[in-house]
């Protein structure tokens, strides 16, 4: 049987589509990523990018945009909750101005270990933060990237006592807790956002700043940054949050998949914490920079920051009994 050509064409249109139909149905969604390719935030997307890849049987897929490309960490929370932004992964204390009541994990020297970090987050208080974040902010957290302590560091001079941090410029993000720490030590810190903080080490705008040794090394602070401190104030937790409108407009199949791989990268976070800190921080002696301890078991340190910050702050999270809460569970 011979087909004209005009009946050929349409035969052959039909046929690449179908072809073409398996490619059409995938969806990619987008990933922002407040840190640069080789901290713990990027361990944790592209674990996670790979399991929901998996498990959606490769129909959905993640790309990655690191270092802020997409926007501040602030800004990826209002695009998340507008629904134009489909997933960020961002230091906590950038949810805190959206979801009071997150800024509960920012509140100096409650969580005391890694161990204490992961039952807060897994537990009934993390379920609970978690619903304020969707309720407060349009967006839900679906898993945790596990950093570490955010250790102080500045190219001036070792700093060992609270009388050492006086006259050093030390950068915070834009968060009251953190803010409310230092000025609790005696310092007025430079609120400045992520984007900003390298150049700002750079060109000595700030002589310091603090976050955990996986940060530290994956932006290269060791290149603008000499001495290091290991205050133990806060423990840095980067949530992976996905679009609430995002969610809800998935299959349930997929929200699943999102749900499960988030749980799953979580448990992938806190096991690279705990198998290369201390590698990092060995690789950053070797680099240069000189680790010392607060002098006397940073007790100074930390009677100023809850006795000042906590009473502070009682309201935004929830009340005194949020805390009372939290420290229970922890066994205190």
């Amino acid at each position: 049987m011979k087909f004209s050509k005009n009946v050929l064409m349409p035969l052959v249109t039909a046929a690449s589509l179908l072809v073409a139909a398996p490619a059409a149905l995938a969806e990619t969604f987008k990933m922002a990523v407040g840190d640069a390719a080789g901290g713990t935030q990027w361990e944790l997307g592209t674990t996670f990018a790979k399991l929901f890849q998996q498990k959606t049987g490769g129909k959905h897929k993640v790309d990655l945009f690191p270092n802020g490309q997409l926007g501040s960490e602030e800004d990826t929370i209002n695009n998340a909750a507008m629904g134009t932004l489909d997933f960020s992964i961002l230091a906590v204390n950038n949810i805190t101005p959206f979801s009071p009541t997150v800024g509960l994990l920012t509140m100096p020297y409650l969580i005391q270990s890694a161990d204490e970090a992961k039952k807060l987050t897994q537990g009934e208080i993390g379920k609970e933060l978690t619903d304020n974040t969707v309720r407060d902010a349009g967006v839900r957290i679906v898993g945790w990237a596990y950093s570490g302590f955010r250790v102080l560091t500045n190219s001036k001079r070792p700093v060992k006592t609270l009388e050492d941090l006086k006259g050093l410029v030390i950068r915070v993000p834009k968060n009251e807790i953190m803010i409310s720490s230092y000025q609790a030590w005696g310092i007025n810190p430079t609120p400045m956002s992520w984007s900003e903080t390298f150049t700002g080490l750079q060109q000595r705008v700030v002589d310091g700043q603090d976050n955990p040794y996986i940060t530290v090394s994956a932006m290269k602070f060791y290149e603008v940054q000499k001495y290091i401190t290991n205050i133990r104030y806060i423990f840095s937790l980067e949530p992976l949050v996905v679009s609430e409108q995002v969610f809800k407009s998935q299959k349930p199949e997929v929200q699943k998949a999102i749900l499960e791989a988030g749980q799953e990268a979580t448990e992938h976070s806190f096991k690279y914490l705990l198998e290369t800190e201390d590698k990092i921080k060995k690789d950053l002696a070797a680099r240069g920079m000189q680790i010392t301890d607060p002098a006397n078991g940073e007790k100074e340190w930390i009677a100023k920051a809850t006795t000042a910050v906590w009473p502070k702050f009682y309201k935004s999270i929830g009340g005194k009994e949020k805390l009372d809460r939290a420290q229970k569970v922890l066994g205190r």
